[in-house]
């Protein structure tokens, strides 16, 4: 196998109990076999069998290296957009407003089911390569603008050809439970069971990771939502939730009983929540760009999830009505200036909390045996990578131990 050496770099391992502040090594060696990391350390510790077996040397001078950053909640093939409603959101309609009048959700549906499985693509594109173009190396595309087993397969399809085109690793999630289609209007409850007639069909043709739903009064009760999770589990399929974002529905706690990936959104999550998510090890994803988006004023309790140890990814929601937002970089500084994020809380956000939050325990963090998959940055510090706004520092992607 090939053998790729890369020194004198600044090395955020981002490793859990790391003595230093994002793991970080000074002066740092990275050797890759193949597509996994074989040692990461302090270049005054290389041992020489790396040396002598390199079949590539990059010399960094001093650059910083990360984990390839993982953009763990997007929907980011759709068809159209909604800046129609952007400005009526400007003229005082709220978000609920125009999703009760037809318009949000429902209208992306209706532009996705126009939309042919390679105008969707064509479509996302450039928002793919927006964010591989800020060293996104994973990234999580979920359906839930088709609405009926002919248009959530076409987008599944499609996020499933992005991964094998691209060089990036797509993960899948199944959120049939993400609005009520026109053709059910007055009957959520016979969609759900449209959706669980979905669910197991989508999932032999294999073009499923996990499955989300939306918990909320203007989408699916929590007895609703509980159908949907009881469906997924028996297929063994792990489940998240949108949970929280506009009341307290207690979908968090509902979550942590199915040991939810993650719950996402979460401004309105309470106490009882935040403590159950915390016992299942469930991640918190915060979605700056939505909060920022919809001019949100209740901040995500982050002092109450750091209370209760709940690991907090960030992403950017890549959505067109609440969080038309391609660059991942841009939401580490939304949750540092908008959330009080650390930055090195941030950071832990787009590696290995977000890596945590879909269950890929071999990402996320600098270390031996993990993929290959990391970026190497024009800059000193970790922190440099939230302080500034529409800056990309990127120099390079390595993805599965691929110099992209």
């Amino acid at each position: 196998m090939t053998v790729q050496l890369w020194t004198h770099c600044r090395a955020a391992t981002m490793q859990a109990g790391a003595a230093q502040p994002y793991g970080l090594v000074e002066d740092a060696a990275i050797a890759v076999e193949g597509d996994r990391l074989a040692w990461v350390g302090p270049m005054s510790e290389l041992p020489e069998t790396w040396r002598d077996r390199s079949d590539a040397l990059y010399d960094c001078a001093g650059a910083l290296i990360t984990p390839g950053l993982i953009d763990c909640h997007t929907h980011l093939l759709y068809g159209g957009d909604r800046a129609n409603e952007f400005e009526l959101r400007l003229g005082g309609a709220s978000y609920e407003d125009i999703a009760r009048a037809g318009g949000g959700i429902a209208s992306t549906v209706r532009a996705t089911r126009a939309a042919t499985e390679s105008e969707l693509l064509a479509q996302a594109l450039p928002r793919l390569l927006a964010l591989m173009s800020e060293g996104v190396t994973t990234i999580e595309i979920k359906s839930g603008y088709g609405l009926s087993l002919e248009h959530e397969r076409k987008t599944l399809r499609a996020a499933r050809a992005f991964g094998t085109r691209e060089p990036v690793d797509v993960r899948t999630t199944f959120l049939g439970a993400h609005a009520l289609p026109p053709e059910f209007s007055g009957r959520p409850d016979d969609y759900i069971e449209e959706v669980l007639r979905m669910l197991p069909l989508l999932h032999e043709q294999g073009l499923i990771d996990a499955v989300d739903a939306f918990c909320e009064r203007i989408a699916f009760s929590p007895a609703q939502t509980e159908r949907v999770f009881e469906a997924a589990h028996r297929l063994g399929l792990p489940v998240k939730l949108h949970a929280e974002q506009l009341s307290d529905s207690g979908g968090a706690a509902l979550a942590a009983r199915y040991g939810a990936l993650s719950c996402d959104h979460l401004e309105w999550l309470g106490e009882e929540g935040a403590a159950a998510m915390g016992r299942a090890g469930s991640v918190a994803v915060l979605l700056p760009g939505a909060f920022y988006f919809l001019r949100e004023t209740r901040l995500p309790p982050v002092a109450l999830l750091r209370a209760h140890g709940v690991p907090m990814a960030v992403s950017t929601d890549c959505n067109p009505g609440s969080s038309p937002c391609t660059s991942l970089l841009l939401m580490l500084n939304m949750a540092c200036t908008l959330f009080r994020l650390t930055p090195e809380e941030a950071l832990l956000g787009v590696t290995r909390h977000a890596a945590q939050a879909l269950g890929l325990r071999d990402r996320g963090a600098l270390a031996a045996g993990l993929r290959a998959d990391f970026v190497v940055w024009d800059v000193e510090r970790p922190a440099q990578l939230a302080y500034a706004i529409g800056f990309n520092p990127h120099r390079q992607t390595v993805f599965c131990g691929r110099v992209l």
